[in-house]
């Protein structure tokens, strides 16, 4: 099926009642509380696009049983969980879990003015960690991977889904149409900016698990922010400036992206980069 591509809108307000898939890159290795919430109050609604477009395209809604990987703080999930489903993620990173149970799982005194979907299920782990959720033998009919995940881990959450059910990866868009990846390679050379490089490579990543690719789709994400520190501090969040063999000097890496970001720096000081995601549709 041939990619279709949606158009976000040039900035992303905050989702009420949130605290507020990076790109997908990885969790920082020594992520502290604060880069934890500049993940989940700067750089997580950039891909708001993406995350819209996928559940318009699969139609979650009343009925859907998602489990998302890597759910990072809980946007993603929130959104679907809005649209009806019953949703279940799995985080390594504890500090970014506890900012997704603040957003998901109500309060004691919570009273909902009308019927909702079931709490969120929120574990630590991956999805293997899913059978102490409670949820009994109930499979999932949706998986999303939205971050990076090795063949493993896509082959795991697969196991947990029905015969048919869609898993959905993403990952970055041509090089050429991805300023932020173009910023991060200037920035830090030695980054792993993208695991999925290369046309074909989320179908490569979806086949070694086990799994048949059934369509895909582009999406317009652009990252805007309202300033330079923002901008910064929302690209450290990611974990992408970090190179393989561990996290790299916080200042040098805030001097570099300040440098390589001076070219997408507007005359009112926000920062804007256009960018386009990739996702794959694959069938268990």
């Amino acid at each position: 099926m041939a990619p279709t591509l949606a158009s976000g809108p040039p900035t992303h307000p905050r989702t009420p009642g949130t605290a507020t898939a990076p790109p997908p890159g990885r969790t920082p290795r020594t992520a502290g509380a604060g880069t934890a919430r500049d993940w989940a109050e700067i750089q997580e609604r950039m891909l708001v696009p993406l995350y819209e477009a996928v559940y318009a395209r699969l139609e979650i809604g009343t009925g859907t049983r998602l489990l998302g990987v890597g759910c990072g703080s809980g946007l993603a999930l929130l959104m679907a969980a809005a649209r009806g489903a019953d949703v279940t993620g799995v985080e390594p990173d504890e500090r970014r879990l506890a900012l997704a149970r603040e957003r998901l799982l109500p309060g004691p005194r919570t009273r909902p003015a009308r019927p909702r979907p079931a709490p969120a299920r929120l574990v630590r782990g991956g999805p293997e960690a899913v059978g102490g959720t409670g949820r009994g033998a109930a499979p999932f009919n949706t998986v999303t991977v939205f971050g990076p995940a090795g063949a493993d881990v896509l082959g795991a959450a697969a196991a947990l889904a029905e015969p048919g059910s869609p898993v959905i990866l993403a990952g970055w868009g041509p090089p050429e149409r991805c300023a932020t990846t173009r910023v991060l390679r200037t920035a830090a050379p030695s980054a792993t900016v993208s695991p999925t490089a290369g046309r074909d490579g989320l179908e490569e990543l979806a086949r070694r698990a086990g799994l048949r690719p059934d369509g895909s789709g582009r999406v317009a994400c652009p990252f805007a922010y309202p300033d330079m520190d923002s901008a910064v501090r929302g690209l450290v969040s990611t974990g992408l400036p970090d190179a393989p063999d561990g996290p790299a000097d916080p200042d040098v890496v805030a001097k570099d992206l300040t440098e390589a970001l001076h070219p997408f720096r507007r005359p009112d000081g926000s920062v804007r980069m256009d960018n386009v995601f990739r996702y794959l549709i694959a069938r268990t």
